[in-house]
């Protein structure tokens, strides 16, 4: 099996048969079998031109990373819980020397050597959560916990899926979300916020989530909206299986131990519509989930202006059977 292929068929398809409705879908954030849960936070043979982009990014827009003040001790309880993960699960790419508070931190793929004292942010060449967040696939945002809600109070964000850090910093769970259609209603975000004020530390917890984009870009936040926005009227029946890619995030959750604060992980996933219809159980869900899509979600996520479109390319790959259980390919090659 080629190298391509076998970035397919662990790519995180977030369908299950039953799944068509807005859910909490929170479950414990350990390994299960599946490639993407094996490390903490996963990184793959896209990680240097992740890291890339990320500079990229944040050279030309500086506020896609910012930390309010109160939280200093949550940067240092992120570069501690991302050193000492990266380092465990990848120990061939990176590695973390602890005497006290003099630490030091080699990432080979990167090429970077830091000696430092940990506490002491003078020590490093930026603040330490973007230190390390630089040196992560994925954005990661900082929830402070305070009168039993939660507030959106820091983040590194230089590929989200159609929001904006600037916009939403210092928000509370219910203010950040309040975009989302159909799901207070359910009480979704109501059961998602108690769960999160007990989430424990040692106990991560992770979700999928899902949505379509045009091109295989990964920063498409409002601030970008001029240059991604109108790819949205391009897609036509000749180009929809290579240019419209269906992203995943595998967002993980990590109550840090001396702020309290919970990290957000967002790791996005992206995969072309003439890749996935190679597995033919995702060709046939995915056909089925977007088929009857409800209008107002179809509207949230942007993708209005080419769903049909997507709906009748998918359609001929779906020949009406049952799938199997769970989202896992039932083929082994491609």
């Amino acid at each position: 099996m080629s190298n391509s292929e076998a970035a397919i068929l662990r790519f995180p398809f977030p369908f299950p048969a039953d799944e068509f409705t807005y859910r909490v879908n929170l479950e414990p954030h350990f390994p299960n079998g599946a490639p993407v849960f094996d490390a903490t936070f996963d990184q793959d043979e896209y990680y240097e031109a992740e890291c890339a982009e990320r500079a990229r990014v944040l050279a030309a827009d500086p506020t896609r990373c910012q930390i309010l003040p109160h939280m200093e001790t949550a940067q240092w309880d992120t570069l501690e819980l991302l050193m000492e993960s990266l380092a465990r699960d990848y120990p061939q790419d990176f590695a973390l020397t602890q005497t006290g508070d003099a630490w030091g931190w080699v990432n080979h793929r990167l090429g970077l050597t830091q000696h430092f004292t940990f506490g002491d942010a003078a020590t490093l060449p930026c603040p330490p959560f973007e230190y390390i967040t630089r040196q992560v696939q994925g954005d990661f945002t900082l929830q402070d916990q305070r009168n039993q809600n939660l507030y959106l109070d820091g983040g590194m964000l230089t590929s989200p899926a159609g929001w904006s850090l600037n916009f939403d910093l210092g928000m509370s769970f219910h203010e950040w979300h309040k975009p989302v259609p159909i799901a207070f209603e359910s009480g979704v975000f109501d059961r998602a916020l108690n769960h999160l004020l007990r989430l424990q530390t040692g106990a991560p917890a992770r979700r999928l989530n899902w949505s379509i984009t045009v091109n295989a870009r990964l920063d498409t936040a409002l601030e970008t909206y001029p240059i991604w926005g109108p790819e949205k009227k391009t897609i036509t029946r000749a180009n929809v299986g290579a240019a419209i890619c269906l992203r995943v995030e595998l967002q993980t959750l990590h109550r840090l131990p001396r702020s309290n604060a919970i990290l957000f992980g967002i790791r996005a996933y992206l995969i072309r519509l003439d890749e996935l219809v190679r597995v033919k159980k995702w060709a046939m869900r995915l056909h089925r989930v977007l088929a009857g899509l409800h209008p107002q979600i179809a509207a949230y996520k942007g993708t209005l202006p080419y769903l049909q479109t997507v709906v009748e390319y998918l359609a001929a790959f779906d020949d009406g059977g049952v799938t199997s259980a769970g989202t896992a390919p039932d083929q082994t090659c491609l």
